[in-house]
């Protein structure tokens, strides 16, 4: 892989997380933001008894140009990222084409970095949460993204170093249930926060949650099947047109039988 190709995959990586982060925000606008204003409205009726302080970035701001900014830039983030993982990856962690590795790196992105710590720290919408602890409960998720991406790449090492004894299955499957055993002791130890409150309808915080990881999924999804298309036409651009030649060839010659 030398610079002229990591830099090619970096502007493919970045554009595919662009295109990502567009779909994605999509999916944001018409799925999560009337959750959010649902979320905002209870919270202005709290505050209404008690002194609600003064606006600073308006509602429309905030879910226009502040959520479109938010996402593209973090899907351009992501992407160039991911690039360069993929950059190490490719031949190294099994025999996988660029298609498939683009698809498993964006896959093992979107476990470790959004759902395993999603699982112990879920996201809250506006009016759940006690605002004191908002800076311990940024700082846990954060570290709970750091162990679950170091605890997957230990686990591929580890992976790696025992296939040649127990073989590929059954190397695969022991990194795994270590991988499992150690985010379970996480969870276990790590705080937890119960501070939805009582008034707080279930359903809306539910279907809130669930929109971010539909948020979440779409932007990965996208990414894996962009970058892999956009990878494997710098990387093995005669593949499809070899396949197409092939079929073109048995097509002419069953014609001619």
């Amino acid at each position: 892989m030398n610079s002229i190709s990591v830099r090619a995959l970096l502007v493919r990586g970045m554009l595919a997380g662009l295109i990502a982060g567009a779909v994605a925000l999509v999916v944001a606008y018409f799925l999560g933001e009337s959750q959010v204003d649902a979320a905002i409205a209870l919270e202005e009726a709290h505050s209404h008894d008690h002194g609600g302080g003064e606006e600073l970035v308006s509602r429309t701001m905030q879910a226009t140009g502040g959520l479109a900014t938010g996402i593209l830039v973090f899907g351009v983030a992501i992407g160039g990222i991911a690039a360069l993982v993929f950059c190490y990856a490719l031949g190294r962690v099994g025999r996988f084409g660029p298609r498939a590795t683009a698809a498993l790196i964006a896959g093992a992105a979107l476990l470790t970095v959004y759902v395993v710590p999603f699982l112990k720290y879920p996201a809250n919408p506006p009016a759940v949460g006690n605002p004191d602890t908002i800076g311990k409960r940024t700082t846990l998720f954060f570290l709970m993204v750091a162990l679950s991406v170091l605890l997957a790449v230990a686990a591929v090492i580890l992976g790696r170093r025992l296939a040649p004894r127990l073989g590929n299955w059954n190397a695969a499957i022991t990194a795994t249930a270590g991988f499992v055993l150690l985010i379970g002791l996480a969870y276990a130890f790590l705080p937890s926060f119960n501070e939805v409150g009582k008034d707080f309808p279930a359903s809306l915080l539910w279907e809130f949650r669930l929109s971010t990881l539909a948020i979440q999924t779409t932007l990965w999804t996208v990414f894996g099947l962009t970058f892999g298309y956009l990878t494997e036409r710098l990387l093995a651009p005669g593949t499809g047109a070899a396949a197409t030649s092939g079929v073109t060839e048995r097509r002419t010659a069953g014609a001619v039988n």
